[in-house]
């Protein structure tokens, strides 16, 4: 597959195509192979996302793949794409398009061949400051809920950071809701600081509201 040419932010010239985008081989404490999101994936990403306690919309989830917190166990992995509403299929289509933007899950191994149990969606923004430099954005880090706690984040994250530091990325930055005090602790574990506050404007009816999720 070649990587089209971006109508915005283009990419640094020593970045490989998006075929050579590499996936993790599986960390020796977790097992968590960490690669790009295919379309086979993306009831169980829906899912997962879904299942986030704090969140700023509900997401529409397939008959079969778990929405809610108290169901973590039964994320699926076989629901079709009919099965989804065509908004979720046409992004997935965009974003794998956009050679600035990764969707990526973590699986583990099992019976089956793997399970998706983490997603998350990391961006390259092209910026005047720091000398035309990179900056990588992580968004939408979910991990299976029976899982938190086994290093599944931990691993998806220092698959995030090597990747930013492969394509030159001069900063990792995310934001968090104020109402996640967990994932405060997680982030600041990995190195980040907590050095701005981050605001919100809503520009769509049903977009979210004031201390929604992020």
């Amino acid at each position: 597959m070649s990587a089209r040419t971006p109508d915005r932010v283009p990419p640094p010239d020593d970045v490989p195509p998006r075929d050579d985008v590499p996936s993790s081989g599986g960390t020796p404490r977790t097992g968590l192979v960490v690669r790009e999101a295919r379309r086979a994936d993306l009831a169980t990403i829906v899912a997962l996302i879904a299942a986030d306690a704090i969140r700023e919309v509900r997401e529409t989830v397939p008959a079969g793949a778990a929405g809610e917190p108290s169901e973590p166990a039964r994320l699926v992995h076989d629901v079709a794409d009919d099965g989804l509403e065509p908004g979720y299929v046409a992004a997935l289509d965009k974003i794998t398009a956009d050679p600035n933007t990764l969707l990526l899950v973590g699986e583990v191994p099992t019976g089956r061949g793997g399970e998706v149990v983490a997603t998350c969606q990391l961006t390259f923004l092209r910026h005047l400051m720091y000398h035309g430099g990179v900056v990588a954005q992580v968004e939408a880090v979910r991990t299976a809920a029976h899982l938190r706690g086994h290093g599944i984040g931990t691993a998806l994250m220092d698959w995030v950071v090597a990747e930013s530091r492969r394509r030159g990325a001069v900063r990792l930055q995310l934001t968090s809701n104020r109402a996640r005090v967990d994932a405060h602790r997680f982030y600041e574990r990995l190195g980040f600081k907590a050095s701005h506050v981050g605001m919100k404007l809503y520009l769509a009816d049903g977009g979210g509201a004031a201390g929604a999720a992020g």
